[in-house]
């Protein structure tokens, strides 16, 4: 009965599988993603994209059947390793195809199906595929941002991340256009790495950084800048600070609030502003920005439609003549500006285009109720914050960078 036995079970000849070696190396995108300071997702296989292989190892066990005239026990083949009918193989499909498929993916699973085979790696770093990326409040390890940056990055968020050392293996420039770096942990160093691969730049913060006057030289190296953010940035000379106010000429959203700024600083910064500059926040200069400063900047800037001013103390109300001049002026922030008294913000309503004045700190309740009465058309104390260049506005869920929408990203995969 025993040989008998052993006479059902397939010998090698048959068709089934009784060993296999699988090729993917599940290492390597382990390594990225711990890079970026998450975990690794167990592995879930699916039949449309798991090799019959595989599935022929994990299949269900073997079903028992008795047969009433023998005393011994057969194995019935399992359903899975009966013949496949005919399909479509995933080799025969166009590049074009697979690229559509891949832009579904999120990033773990896009970092996964790369290790699948060469014609997948090649096609998962397509940089169609990589235009827009969000690793904000990671912790990246060295080596992850010079992965990733050159696969064709375009939108880069990243804020409030620990960086370390990108770790670039090429010297060719980067594409990104949009990046967002604010409140970051990294390195002037590191800073200067991936600045120094940029030419390209459209829009950049920065905000509340440490940086060095070669960092901001590199920024100047990108011409076609449009929004720049450096509030509350510090570690740079005033001969950096006009080298790139002149180099980017087309500027028309500038933050420079609450920097470490001397006076010289502030001076330099009137005097060079593009004149291209629509919006404008210089807040945070208590005793270093002067009315002479102020008549200089509108002066250069008479295109302003958004300014703010507040926490300049040294302001006074002969200041609000010239923002009566401004002909598109819309958005006017004078907070705790304490030498404006709140009767002299009457004037203010000779503007016909402003929409909303800003005045915290400066009106008691009584007086703010009489300011809306007597100004019916301008929305007073409406926000605390600034939005001047900054590239997320709102709820902190937002993963927007300067309206762009980032598709890939680490928040919305599952089992992070």
């Amino acid at each position: 009965m025993q040989r008998r036995h052993l006479q059902e079970i397939p010998d090698s000849d048959s068709n089934i599988t009784t060993s296999f070696t699988w090729a993917w190396d599940p290492s390597k995108t382990s390594e990225l993603l711990l890079g970026m300071g998450v975990s690794d997702l167990k592995d879930k296989l699916a039949n449309e994209n798991t090799p019959q292989e595989l599935l022929m190892c994990v299949g269900p066990p073997p079903k028992r059947q008795k047969v009433k005239d023998k005393e011994f026990v057969i194995a019935r083949r399992p359903r899975l390793l009966r013949k496949a009918a005919p399909g479509v193989s995933w080799d025969i499909l166009p590049d074009e195809l697979l690229l559509g498929i891949f832009s579904y993916l999120s990033l773990t699973d896009l970092l996964k199906v790369s290790q699948v085979c060469q014609r997948w790696h090649r096609l998962s770093i397509d940089e169609s595929l990589w235009k827009t990326l969000d690793l904000a409040g990671k912790n990246l390890l060295p080596g992850v941002i010079g992965q990733l940056l050159p696969l064709g990055v375009a939108a880069f968020r990243c804020p409030r991340s620990c960086i370390g050392n990108p770790l670039f293996k090429t010297s060719r420039l980067l594409p990104v256009q949009h990046m967002d770096l604010s409140n970051c942990t990294i390195q002037v160093t590191d800073l200067q790495s991936i600045l120094d691969r940029c030419r390209s730049l459209q829009n950049l913060s920065l905000e509340g950084l440490s940086l060095s006057s070669d960092v901001v030289r590199q920024i100047a190296q990108n011409p076609s800048l449009i929004r720049l953010n450096l509030c509350g940035c510090s570690g740079f000379s005033t001969e950096a600070l006009e080298a790139i106010l002149k180099s980017c000429s087309r500027l028309e959203e500038l933050n420079l609030a609450w920097c470490d700024f001397t006076i010289d600083h502030v001076g330099t910064a009137v005097s060079h502003i593009p004149s291209t500059v629509t919006e404008l926040n210089l807040s945070g200069y208590r005793h270093n920005l002067l009315m002479s400063d102020v008549k200089t900047l509108l002066e250069r800037c008479c295109n302003i439609i958004h300014l703010d001013l507040s926490d300049s103390v040294m302001l006074k109300p002969e200041c609000l003549q010239y923002f009566c001049q401004l002909p598109y002026l819309e958005h006017l922030s004078l907070s705790r500006c304490y030498q404006i008294p709140p009767a002299a913000l009457l004037e203010l309503g000779e503007i016909a285009t402003l929409k909303t004045l800003q005045i915290f700190g400066i009106v008691t309740a009584t007086s703010l109720q009489l300011l809306k009465a007597a100004l019916p058309h301008i929305k007073i104390n409406s926000s605390h914050f600034t939005t001047v260049a900054r590239p997320t506005i709102g709820s902190k869920k937002n993963q927007d960078i300067w309206g762009i929408q980032c598709r890939l990203s680490l928040r919305n995969t599952l089992g992070f």
